[in-house]
């Protein structure tokens, strides 16, 4: 279901993207990319564009000779962004030569495979000269600070160290003052762009917080609110970089809490930026980029930014797709979905227990209910069983209720599935009317599934591993006393003070 789901979001993500590519400032006359790579010979090299940071996508090859020459060319225009020629047969830090491709599609280069960034040379591209330059000048600084950092290991005696730090604090000088120089004799240019979105936020000294120390909440929050300064949403060739996913993964995974709440508004907020920035490329992207993100995610409970996603972006027509027939299937699964998101109350299953009477779901009164979906015959189930049954007879009458539904097979395998595992300390529940459809109903794909709900029948946790049910639900149970425990001490501050 995921890979199947996210090969269609790609997928109409890529139309739309071929018509913006259509209306570009490119050159009309195609590009010729000359190149020597010395220490490479008699191989194929291909030349292929960034999509996002872990993808890439070829645009042509080129055959190496003796002598390491090789080149790409082509009578159609490339789309612009951050290139790399793909090296093969040697180490893996060598084997992808990065290129700028610009408005500047005719010019050559030349390196070596000792040192591509140091020993690199390029003619007719400013952009790779400014790029390229940059690197090799940065290097130069980091060189000569590995070797203080070599004789700081060996010169312990207090003056040496001193003397050697003073040097190291001068380098530091030295990048910052060519860093700052370069960006801003080179305005505009697409190398400037990309080092100026690719740096963190300079943060000022934190203010100080009531213990006393550097407020760690105030530098979170600086670095967060700054975190996109210098990232250019109107232009289009980021989207053939690593840098917006990498910056989108990181504002949304790392400095944005894990609720469905949190990640909406950040989502939205992104999305605006690149809205604003008038590019429909990279606005693609970026809703792209999200919603495949969270269909699945690896944080339970936060699938509600895909719905969120779909119903805003995809359903309403933000998102442009041709595929009408792709854009209902993920409806569907959003349809499935969103009743079943955790915070909903979970419909009530028809059921009836082994004498084909009615189980009243509702009347179920415990602080916590299990819902295990299974097939009897599912060999996962089968092993699962064993431990769902340790689960269900440790908490017998302590406030946690266990409700197995076996979701198909015939009630003569459901019954032997019961007495073969020993659940009969479980609400053992099964439809014979056979008129729910599990899969939709319930999200029920795979089986096992696991629901957990409150005392209000609300869930709480979905898609649970049997082994994690009880540390969870032990989990939980902290956090309900850790929350009531801080909701009572402001009452109780308020009462000593009226006193």
């Amino acid at each position: 279901m995921k890979n199947l789901l996210l090969t269609a979001l790609l997928g109409l993500f890529l139309l739309p993207v071929a018509k913006a590519q259509s209306t570009a400032e490119t050159p009309t006359d195609g590009f010729r990319i000359a190149g020597q790579i010395k220490g490479l010979k008699d191989t194929t090299c291909v030349l292929a564009h960034y999509f996002g940071a872990t993808q890439y996508i070829p645009k042509d090859t080129a055959r190496v000779d003796g002598a390491g020459n090789l080149i790409f060319e082509g009578k159609k225009s490339l789309p612009q962004g951050l290139f790399m020629v793909v090296v093969p047969n040697v180490a893996p830090q060598k084997r992808y030569l990065q290129l700028l491709i610009t408005a500047d599609q005719q010019f050559s280069f030349e390196t070596d495979t000792t040192n591509i960034v140091k020993d690199m040379k390029v003619t007719g591209s400013k952009e790779n000269e400014l790029f390229y330059g940059y690197q090799q000048q940065l290097s130069k600084l980091s060189e000569e600070a590995q070797v203080l950092n070599m004789q700081k290991k060996i010169r312990t005696d207090a003056p040496s160290i001193a003397m050697l730090n003073k040097q190291m604090g001068d380098l530091q000088k030295q990048a910052n003052d060519y860093r700052n120089q370069f960006l801003k004799d080179n305005p505009g240019t697409f190398a400037a762009k990309l080092f100026k979105a690719t740096a963190e936020p300079d943060v000022p000294p934190a203010p100080k917080a009531s213990n006393g120390r550097p407020d760690s909440v105030w530098v979170f929050n600086y670095f967060k609110n700054h975190f996109w300064d210098d990232f250019d949403f109107s232009d289009e060739r980021f989207v053939r970089t690593p840098f917006l996913q990498g910056k989108i993964e990181r504002y949304i995974k790392e400095l944005t809490v894990q609720v469905p709440d949190s990640l909406i508004k950040e989502a939205d907020f992104l999305v605006n930026k690149a809205i604003v920035g008038k590019n429909s490329e990279v606005k693609y992207y970026t809703i792209y980029y999200i919603t495949s993100q969270y269909e699945q995610p690896k944080v339970m409970g936060t699938d509600g930014l895909f719905v969120h996603m779909f119903e805003k972006y995809y359903k309403t027509g933000v998102m442009t797709v041709s595929d009408s027939s792709t854009l209902k299937s993920i409806g569907e699964r959003v349809a499935t979905l969103k009743p079943n998101l955790v915070g909903k109350v979970l419909v009530s299953p028809v059921i009836s227990d082994t004498l084909r009477r009615p189980i009243a779901f509702s009347a179920l009164k415990a602080d916590y209910t299990v819902v295990f979906f299974y097939s009897p015959t599912c060999g996962h189930c089968r092993e699962s069983a064993p431990k769902l049954k340790k689960f269900v007879d440790d908490y017998k009458g302590k406030g946690v209720d266990v409700v197995a539904i076996a979701i198909d097979q015939s009630p003569e395998e459901w019954k032997k599935f019961i007495k073969e595992f020993k659940l009969g300390n479980a609400v053992n529940g099964y439809d014979f009317t056979y008129r729910t459809d599990y899969r939709h109903q319930y999200d029920v794909w795979t089986t096992p599934t696991v629901y957990m709900l409150d005392k209000n029948k609300r869930i709480i946790a979905r898609k649970l591993p049997v082994e994690q049910i009880e540390d969870f639900m032990l989990f939980h149970k902290r956090q309900q006393a850790a929350q009531k425990t801080a909701s009572v001490a402001p009452a109780n501050a308020k009462a000593s003070v009226k006193k």
